[in-house]
C-alpha cells in the first residue's frame, strides 16, 4: 500500500505528472495503479489522514490487484491543476468536482461517464445529487457526499421582538422586520460582501422566487428579469425596514464575532451545519433554531455534491470504476459524512453519531440545488456581486443595477471571455 501523499503545486504537477502517471503499475508489479486526487473534505487534520489511510488499506485488502494511491491535494489552485493534468493527460485516475467544473471538461471530452458504476443501486441516490452531475444525459460523477445550507436563527430574538411564528417564506420574513428593528435587531443578517459566494447570500433568494442566472441556451443570462429585480428589491425593502445589519454591503458571513453571533441580527438564510454549531457555542444551543429554505414560489437550498470524476485517459478504468464503487457504497459512504460533517448523497445511508442539529439540516437536502453550472458561472458571480454591493449602498435601484450586471456578463458571453 502507498502512503498518503500531501500533495502542494509542485508535488502534483512535478512529480505526479513526471512519474508513472494515472496507469500502469508504477512499480514494475502486475498490479493495476488507480490514482485518485482527494481534497480536505475532513477538516480536522489527524481524522483525515487516519480515514483516507483505512480506506486504501481497506480497499487493497478486498482488491489485491488494485495498488491504490490517494494524493491528499489542497482547495487552493485546484481549478488550474486539474485543467493541466487533463491537457497533459497525467497525474490522477479519480478527482473530486463539484457540478460547476464538470461541464466544461465533459464538453472537452477529458472525462469518462460513469453511469454504469451507480446503474444497480441508482434508486437509492438524491435524484438532485445526480442531476446535478450529469451533462447533455450522461452522469460524469459519483456523488460520494452531499452539502446543504438552511436558515439559523436565534430563538430569543424573535421572541424578544414578539414573532412568535419564526419567518418560513420570505414575505414572513419582511413581515417581522419592523418588529425585530424596533429592538435594533435586523431580521436578516445578510452578508453583502462581494467575495461572500452569492450561494450562501443573493442566489437562494432569488431562486425561490423562480429565477435562472442564464437564458436556457446558456449564450445569454436571464437574471435581470422580474424575479431578479423582485428579489433584489427584497432585499432593499429589508434594509430600509431596519431589516438588514448597517453594515450589509461589506460584511462577510462568518458567525464568530459576526452580527447573528452579537445578538444583532436574528436569521442568516443559507448556513451550513457547523456555522450552526458555532453559532451554538455563542449563545447556547438551546437558543439556535434550524428551519427549511424559506419559501418564495419554491423552497431551494444551496448545496452540491461531490463527484467522483473519471479521467479520460485513465489506463485502468476498471479499477478506478472497483474504488469509486467502494468509495460510495452505504457503509463508507456513511463514515465519510461522520468525519466530514457533510451529509451523504445516498438515502440509504444511516450516519453514525450524527446529532439533532444535523438531522434538522438533513431535511433540506431534498431542495438541494447546486446552482447554475454554466461554464461562465463563477466570472458571472463576481459581475452580479458587484452590483448588488452597488445596489445595497445605495448607489443603484435594483433594476439599474442588475440591467448594468447583465450588460457587462452578457459582454463576456458574448466574447467567449
Amino acid at each position: 500500500m502507498r502512503k498518503l501523499a500531501a500533495a502542494g503545486l509542485a508535488a502534483a504537477l512535478g512529480i505526479v505528472l513526471a512519474g508513472c502517471g494515472s496507469g500502469g503499475s508504477g512499480s514494475g508489479s502486475d498490479k493495476s495503479t488507480v490514482t485518485l486526487w482527494m481534497y480536505p473534505v475532513i477538516g480536522d487534520q489527524a481524522k483525515s489522514q487516519a480515514f483516507w489511510a483505512k480506506v486504501e488499506k481497506d480497499f487493497e485488502a478486498k482488491n489485491t490487484s488494485v495498488d491504490l494511491k490517494i494524493d491528499m491535494q489542497p482547495w487552493e489552485g485546484r481549478q488550474e491543476k486539474v485543467t493541466t493534468a487533463l491537457a497533459a493527460k497525467k497525474g490522477f485516475d479519480l478527482v473530486v468536482l463539484g457540478p460547476d467544473q464538470i461541464p466544461q471538461y465533459a464538453q472537452q471530452g477529458t472525462l469518462e461517464p460513469v453511469d454504469d458504476i451507480i446503474a444497480a443501486e441508482k434508486a437509492s441516490y438524491l435524484p438532485n445529487s445526480l442531476a446535478a452531475l450529469t451533462v447533455d444525459g450522461k452522469l460524469y460523477g459519483v456523488p460520494v457526499y452531499q452539502t446543504i445550507t438552511a436558515p439559523i436563527y436565534n430563538k430569543k430574538l424573535f421572541a424578544d421582538a414578539g414573532v412568535t411564528e419564526i419567518p418560513d417564506t420570505l414575505a414572513e420574513l419582511k413581515e417581522a422586520a419592523p418588529k425585530l428593528a424596533a429592538n435594533k435587531v435586523a431580521v436578516l443578517d445578510y452578508p453583502g460582501k462581494p467575495e461572500v459566494s452569492l450561494n450562501q447570500s443573493f442566489y437562494p433568494i432569488f431562486w425561490a422566487n423562480g429565477g435562472s442566472i442564464f437564458a436556457a441556451d446558456g449564450k445569454t443570462v436571464a437574471f435581470n428579469g422580474p424575479e431578479g429585480v423582485e428579489s433584489l428589491q427584497f432585499l432593499l425593502d429589508l434594509k430600509a425596514a431596519g431589516g438588514l445589519p448597517e453594515n450589509t454591503a461589506s460584511k462577510g458571513n462568518d458567525i464568530e464575532g459576526g452580527a447573528l453571533a452579537g445578538g444583532q441580527s436574528a436569521m442568516y438564510h443559507a448556513a451550513t451545519a457547523l456555522q450552526a454549531v458555532q453559532l451554538g457555542k455563542v449563545i447556547g444551543d438551546e437558543n439556535v433554531g434550524i428551519g427549511l429554505p424559506l419559501e418564495g414560489k419554491k423552497r431551494v437550498a444551496f448545496g452540491i455534491p461531490g463527484g467522483l470524476v473519471m479521467a479520460k485517459h485513465s489506463e485502468n478504468k476498471e479499477a478506478a470504476k472497483k474504488f469509486a464503487a467502494y468509495l460510495s457504497s452505504p457503509a463508507v459512504a456513511a463514515d465519510l459524512a461522520k468525519e466530514s460533517g457533510f451529509f451523504s448523497a445516498r438515502t440509504d445511508v444511516t450516519i453514525p453519531g450524527q446529532t439533532p442539529a444535523a438531522a434538522e439540516f438533513a431535511k433540506s437536502l431534498e431542495f438541494a440545488f447546486p446552482g447554475d453550472t454554466h461554464p461562465k458561472a463563477r466570472q458571472v458571480m463576481g459581475i452580479i456581486a458587484a452590483h448588488l454591493q452597488a445596489a445595497l449602498l445605495g448607489k443603484e435601484d435594483a433594476k439599474a443595477a442588475l440591467d448594468g450586471a447583465a450588460q457587462e456578463a452578457n459582454t463576456l458571453l458574448a466574447s467567449g471571455g
